[in-house]
């Protein structure tokens, strides 16, 4: 479960994130993210499920993939989330980290 204190601190740093809910499973819909230096696009619309699915932690997903950063396996590819496809590359986080903790530890996954 996905608590408003933690989706209303997301949106004070990550302007019109919100949570949505699929399959029992909450989202937090990241609107236009701007990613690290050096990718490509530098702003997408991105998904946050800070819940355990597929064998990871917590997954981020991206509106389209991304070219530029370390040279990360995308292996999903259009996988259909809240009526859009979604692009996710092979990164695992640890458990326990609040929602902007989380993102940012994805992020991390797109640097040089």
């Amino acid at each position: 479960m996905v608590s408003e204190d933690q989706v209303a601190e997301l949106a004070r740093l990550f302007p019109g994130a919100q949570a949505a809910q699929e399959g029992g499973i909450t989202y937090v819909l990241l609107p236009g993210l701007e990613l690290p230096p050096n990718c490509k696009p530098c702003r997408v619309d991105a998904l946050l499920c800070p819940s355990p699915r597929d064998g990871y932690e917590s997954r981020l997903y991206f509106a389209e993939p991304i070219t530029g950063g370390r040279g990360q396996n995308w292996h999903v590819n259009g996988v259909r989330i809240l009526e859009r496809n979604w692009h996710a590359f092979s990164w695992k986080t640890r458990q326990g980290l609040r929602l902007v903790q989380m993102l940012r530890a994805h992020l991390e996954g797109l640097k040089v």
